[in-house]
């Protein structure tokens, strides 16, 4: 597991030790970024269910400002500080917090952020991914142009919500990755 492009292009990444993660591939990370950004002029990330941290990486890597990174795993916490500093992110680039995906986003509405691109990678088996695309809509976490990618099993389909459009959905093998932004 590599970051693909950007400042950070190359260097390699720690993953989550065990079976209870599952990082996104070099090539899935490639394709949906390519689809996003590229890169960005600034902003802010939210990196859900982060893991090793490897999407929001990739995010400050193309251009992001700053990226809050989010997980209830322990030990994927200690991964994503590790990654953090062996690529000598600033302090001031990154947040990272041991907390549960809901009680994370409620504490970001409280702090009133909006960002730019929210990644939403859940364990498959949790299937909650339109509940917390609805909880980001009803939060209103999410600037105008601002993106969220969601990656899940490939069987699964999401749909649009009131406020949220389809931008692009894709699958690569048993993978799918779905990209939400707000309707104009």
């Amino acid at each position: 597991m590599r970051v693909i492009a950007g400042t950070y292009k190359g260097h390699s990444l720690k993953a989550v030790p065990g079976m209870n993660t599952r990082p996104t591939t070099d090539k899935v990370k490639e394709s949906v970024f390519h689809r996003i950004g590229p890169f960005f002029n600034g902003g802010l990330g939210l990196d859900l269910f982060a893991g090793s941290g490897g999407l929001g990486i990739e995010a400050l890597s193309r251009g992001l400002d700053r990226c809050i990174f989010v997980d209830h795993n322990g030990k994927a916490i200690q991964i994503i500080k590790e990654n953090i500093s062996a690529l000598r992110i600033s302090e001031e680039q990154v947040e990272i917090y041991k907390a549960d995906a809901k009680r994370a986003l409620k504490a970001c509405a409280k702090r009133e952020l909006k960002f730019d691109l929210i990644m939403l990678d859940p364990p498959y088996k949790l299937k909650n991914h339109m509940e917390l695309v609805e909880q980001i809509e009803k939060l209103g976490l999410l600037k105008e142009s601002g993106q969220i990618l969601c990656e899940h099993d490939a069987k699964d389909v999401l749909t649009e919500t009131a406020h949220f459009s389809i931008m692009k959905r894709e699958e690569y093998g048993m993978i799918g990755v779905t990209i939400f932004q707000k309707q104009i």
